[in-house]
């Protein structure tokens, strides 16, 4: 009797457990960390996949908006439409023009974002841990959003300056390597980090508008955080849109010192090379007014959206797979087949 008692201790444990695993997650929001034995290797792994596949898809989006970025730009390089830029750049100078600069941006998109997700779910706990007793805290996420920000830009901002240049109309330079020869020999090595500031300045309120739109949206669409596709997309796909519209004269400002764009910077009588968030606020103005700092704005948008709900939805994927293979391996281990 006691025998038969234990199987049914057993079974009714075995059946309990297996009814929780069918829930997708669990009403204290298992599913929003990864499992505390995930290596940050793993993070990383997440993260370079997600970054490398959001900065690739909508590439060619990306060059047109460099392009239409431009604050005097040559007239076959005026543009109504992202989709008109896109079907002239084809027709005029190539199939493959759109994605001049490609390589590049792979090359840094890996380990920029491997680097940004693994410190901002390592941040992101450790704060939550002292705020929140180990809870979902804004403060904690936005900090942790800044810090993997730094980092991020740290390695993505000479990939931004070779990319756009080679992106811009009539660009100079043969390849990537001629780029960055041309690049360090003309004007040293700090003109790959000329933007960072700005770029910092950029990203750190992107990606709090970022993570605060996203986190409303999951709010209103998936309250209780179950692994959805669906809400995930349409949540990065809105974060991404607000974020990116709000922050377009930063970007603008950016693309400027990023580019050195010539005709603009000789019409301003600007000798040397343009240095500084200020000078190039001061002069975007100077060359176009209020409206200069959207220019761009269309193809930016339209950018960001698609690219950011393939890097949300890709990255919540992991989470979902990794937490999924946790608990297997966990029944597994506490309830061996007999």
């Amino acid at each position: 009797m006691e025998l038969c008692s234990d199987r049914a201790v057993a079974t009714l444990d075995m059946s309990q457990n297996k009814s929780k695993d069918e829930e997708p997650f669990n009403s204290d929001g298992e599913y929003e960390s990864l499992p505390p034995h995930v290596s940050v290797m793993t993070h990383m792994t997440a993260g370079a996949v997600a970054g490398i596949l959001e900065h690739t898809v909508m590439y060619p989006v990306d060059s047109v908006k460099t392009r239409m970025q431009s604050l005097q730009p040559d007239p076959n390089a005026q543009y109504k439409s992202v989709y008109e830029a896109l079907k002239r750049i084809i027709r005029t100078e190539g199939i493959f023009r759109p994605l001049r600069g490609l390589n590049i941006t792979m090359i840094g998109a890996g380990p920029a974002h491997a680097l940004y997700f693994a410190c901002y779910e390592r941040v992101k706990r450790s704060l939550s841990d002292v705020i929140q007793s180990g809870g979902n805290s804004h403060l904690a996420n936005g900090v942790a959003g800044s810090v993997a920000t730094v980092l991020h830009d740290a390695v993505m901002n000479p990939a931004e300056v070779i990319k756009q240049r080679m992106q811009m109309y009539n660009s100079p330079y043969r390849g990537l390597w001629d780029c960055i020869r041309t690049i360090t020999y003309n004007e040293g090595v700090g003109a790959f980090y000329r933007s960072y500031s700005t770029q910092l300045t950029m990203n750190i309120p992107f990606q709090a508008v970022h993570f605060i739109t996203y986190e409303l949206m999951q709010e209103q669409l998936n309250p209780h955080r179950h692994y959805h596709p669906g809400s995930h997309i349409l949540s990065g796909a809105a974060a991404g849109a607000v974020s990116a519209a709000v922050t377009t004269p930063l970007d603008v400002c950016k693309t400027l010192l990023n580019t050195q764009e010539n005709v603009a910077l000789s019409s301003m009588n600007v000798s040397g090379h343009l240095t500084g968030m200020a000078n190039a606020f001061r002069t975007v103005y100077q060359l176009g007014g209020l409206s200069a700092f959207f220019k761009g704005v269309q193809a930016r948008v339209i950018y960001q959206m698609p690219s950011t709900a393939i890097a949300w939805s890709v990255y919540e994927f992991f989470k979902y797979f990794l937490t999924k293979h946790k608990k297997y391996h966990v029944q597994n281990y506490s309830y061996p087949s007999q």
